[in-house]
């Protein structure tokens, strides 16, 4: 009898204990799993798991749940999951180059006069304004720090291995980075382990954003937009989201940018259209001056809908998997296919499309994938599902 065999006779006693086995199959190299078992569980899976998993880690396997149609499947892969230590100095310093790329960022946006010619321009300048960029670096930098924490926290919490933040500096940009990332050292125990770590983040970093976009948009003042195309060059515009929408009428107490006029269509087909494809450009219209504290908080939400797209490793793919399984891979051809669409209007949703069919079919499943999610967070996954839709941005930024 092979070493594999002994093990399902060794492990069989006590898979028993938690279900009716229907069959046992031993691994080999043409397998995956050193030992498997079918049949259905007794009880709940999630005091299944906590049952067998001692036993499994003392034969040196990874236990898995999984389910294939109307059974329950027990799996032994072979060897233990044994995270391995980060080097704190790698995020440190790409913590400092981060701080350093968005003071640059903010210093650029207390720039008045004509545009920089050349790039070493446009560096000098942010260096020698580099204090100016303190408002902005410090709260889009509070932003970031509570979404990545966030997820980090709860992760600590539910006993998941996992890195410190990876902050991605972006020198020279509007925002100065590409936001931030954690890694899972191992993947987490159940559905609901996935979602409390996957949501964490977009919630944590939301509930510093908005404050600080209701205070900068407060800073902000309210001036007339350009009224020719050629006044708009070396300018931006910012888009919108509902959420965002909603806050500027909140503070200012008006839709904005507000039209001179609506050019003869009804007022809700204007905004509709002006949501989704940013056009007709509102010149000559109302709109904020935005102080360098709402950038950061409408980059919070940015960044938090970018996060929350339903697609593979991002947090919105750990909802859509939480709340759909395997299903979920089957909204990434639509999702493409929407990305592309508004692709037309903003060349970056072409970038986050490629990104999403090379990426998003890949998505991160728990130890244990039959523990369903319980009511309450069944109705935290929907609550995500809708910031996404709060937050979602068609047309992130028009530059001229």
């Amino acid at each position: 009898m092979d070493g594999t065999s002994e093990l399902v006779d060794r492990l069989l006693p006590t898979v028993r204990q938690v279900m009716s086995v229907r069959d046992m199959t031993s691994g080999g190299a043409e397998h995956r799993f050193a030992a498997r078992f079918r049949g259905r569980l007794y009880f709940d899976a999630n005091e299944a798991y906590d049952r067998l998993q001692p036993v499994f880690q003392r034969e040196e396997t990874t236990l898995v749940l999984r389910s294939d149609g109307d059974e329950d499947v027990i799996l032994a892969l072979p060897g233990l999951i044994i995270p391995r230590p980060s080097n704190p100095w790698i995020n440190l310093a790409l913590f400092m180059l981060t701080l350093l790329s968005m003071l640059m960022a903010g210093a650029m946006y207390g720039y008045q006069g004509p545009a920089p010619e050349t790039l070493l321009e446009l560096f000098l300048f942010t260096i020698r304004e580099l204090h100016r960029g303190i408002p902005f670096a410090a709260s889009m930098l509070a932003i970031l720090l509570a979404h990545e924490f966030g997820h980090y926290l709860a992760a600590r919490y539910h006993k998941t291995a996992v890195s410190l933040p990876y902050f991605i500096p972006f020198p020279l940009s509007p925002l100065g980075t590409l936001g931030a990332a954690i890694r899972l050292k191992e993947p987490p125990k159940n559905k609901r382990i996935l979602l409390d770590i996957g949501l964490a983040g977009p919630l944590a970093g939301l509930v510093v954003a908005i404050p600080i976009l209701i205070v900068g948009l407060s800073l902000s003042e309210l001036g007339t937009l350009p009224l020719t195309p050629e006044a708009w060059r070396n300018t931006a515009l910012e888009g919108n989201s509902i959420l965002y929408l909603a806050l500027k009428y909140l503070v200012k107490g008006r839709l904005l940018p507000a039209p001179v006029d609506y050019g003869g269509v009804e007022p809700l087909i204007y905004w509709v259209r002006y949501f989704f494809i940013g056009l007709p450009l509102p010149y000559g219209g109302l709109d904020v001056l935005m102080h360098p504290l709402a950038w950061s908080g409408w980059a919070g939400l940015l960044v938090t809908a970018l996060n929350l797209i339903p697609a593979g490793q991002l947090d919105g793919g750990h909802i859509s998997y939480v709340l759909f399984g395997r299903r979920a891979v089957t909204l990434v051809p639509f999702i493409i296919v929407a990305l592309v669409i508004l692709g037309i209007f903003w060349w970056g949703w072409l970038l986050w499309a490629g990104l999403i069919f090379f990426l998003g079919r890949i998505y991160a499943q728990p130890l244990d994938d039959i523990t369903p999610l319980d009511s309450r967070r069944k109705a935290l996954a929907i609550f995500g599902l809708i910031i996404f839709v709060l937050v979602f941005t068609p047309i992130p930024l028009m530059s001229f």
